[in-house]
C-alpha cells in the first residue's frame, strides 16, 4: 500500500458494558485495496463496520480518507456506499426512500432506478410500497443499487449477496469488477469461499482482534464468467432442481445444461456441483473475461 490509507482503524476497542467486543484493532485499508473481513459469528465484524460508518462511539482511531467518519458524518456518507447484513425495517416508501437516500448522500434518484434495474429490480413498481413490504431479495438489490451510486469510491458491504439470486449475483459483481480499480472495498463475509473471488487481500477478526492479514491468489476474479456445460445422467431429477436454481437451461431432450456462473461464484458452484458428482456425466468449462464473451 502506498500513500495514506483510505481506511484507518488503530487500536480500535469497543465494549458493550462488560462484554469485550473489539480489543485494539489497528487496520490500513488503501486506495483501490479489495479486502475481505472474515470471522466467525461474534467475531467483532458488524462491529467495526458500524465503528467505521461513525454509528458507535469507540476507544482508538477511525477514519476514512483522513477524517472521522462521526465528526464528519456529511462528508462521509456522500463517497461511503454501505450494504448492511440484515436490512432495517423502514416503513417509508421505496421512492421515498430513494430520493430521501439520494438527497442525503448528494446522489441522483434516477442512477439509483438505474442499478437497481441491473439488478432486476424496477423501482416505479413499488415506489409506493413501504420498503419492509418488500422480500429479501428486492431489500438486498434497492440497498445496494442505493449504495453503488456514482461517485461512491468507498464501498463497505456486510455479506452482499446473501439474498441475491444467481442473475442478481452476476449483475452485482459485474458492477463490483467495472469499479474495481476506482473503488476501495471492504467486504464482511463469517465465510471466505463467499468472497474469495471479489477481493484480494483476507483480514481475519476472532474475539475482536485481527488474527490474520494476509494476500491470496485470485481463484476466481473478479471480472470472469465461467459459461458452464454439463451433462447429467438419467433420473438426476435433484441434480435438475439445483442446476435450474442457477438458472441454467436444460438442451438435447432435457441430459444437458448450459449456463454461466459469475467468477466469484465459482466456488459455491462447485460445492453444490460436488453433491450430486455421481449424477454428472460430463463437466466442460470455458472461462472469459466479464463483458468479452466468446462467440
Amino acid at each position: 500500500m502506498t500513500g495514506a490509507p483510505v481506511i484507518h482503524f488503530a487500536d480500535v476497542s469497543k465494549s458493550f458494558r462488560r462484554s469485550v467486543v473489539l480489543a485494539g484493532v489497528t487496520l490500513a485499508i488503501g486506495e483501490g485495496e479489495r479486502v475481505a473481513l472474515v470471522g466467525p459469528n461474534g467475531a467483532g465484524k458488524t462491529t467495526l463496520i458500524r465503528c467505521l460508518l461513525g454509528e458507535y462511539v469507540c476507544d482508538g482511531v477511525v477514519e476514512i480518507g483522513g477524517v472521522s467518519p462521526r465528526a464528519h458524518r456529511t462528508e462521509v456518507l456522500r463517497r461511503v456506499g454501505f450494504v448492511p447484513q440484515y436490512p432495517p425495517p423502514l416503513k417509508m416508501p421505496v421512492g421515498e426512500l430513494v430520493r430521501f437516500a439520494s438527497a442525503l448522500c448528494g446522489g441522483d434518484p434516477a442512477a439509483v432506478a438505474d442499478e437497481a434495474a441491473g439488478l432486476g429490480l424496477d423501482i416505479a413498481r413499488f415506489g409506493s410500497q413501504p420498503f419492509a413490504k418488500l422480500s429479501g431479495g428486492q431489500k438486498q438489490k434497492l440497498l445496494i443499487a442505493i449504495a453503488l451510486r456514482p461517485h461512491t469510491d468507498v464501498l463497505v458491504m456486510d455479506e452482499p449477496a446473501a439474498n441475491l439470486d444467481p442473475d442478481a449475483r452476476r449483475s452485482f459483481f459485474g458492477r463490483l469488477a467495472e469499479r474495481q480499480h476506482a473503488t476501495t472495498m471492504l467486504i464482511s463475509s463469517h465465510r471466505l469461499d463467499e468472497v474469495s473471488g471479489l477481493v484480494g487481500r483476507v483480514v481475519e477478526l476472532d474475539h475482536g482482534r485481527v488474527t490474520l492479514d494476509d494476500r491470496i491468489a485470485q481463484a476466481g476474479a473478479i471480472d470472469t464468467v465461467l459459461r458452464c456445460r454439463i451433462a447429467l445422467a438419467s433420473g438426476a431429477d435433484a441434480a435438475v432442481r439445483a442446476l435450474s436454481e442457477w438458472r441454467f437451461s436444460a438442451i438435447e431432450d432435457g441430459a444437458v445444461f448450459e449456463g454461466e456462473v459469475a467468477g466469484p461464484d465459482r466456488l459455491r458452484f462447485f460445492g453444490m456441483l460436488a453433491r450430486y458428482s455421481a449424477l454428472v456425466r460430463e463437466v466442460r468449462i470455458e472461462e472469459f473475461a466479464h463483458g468479452r464473451r466468446p462467440s
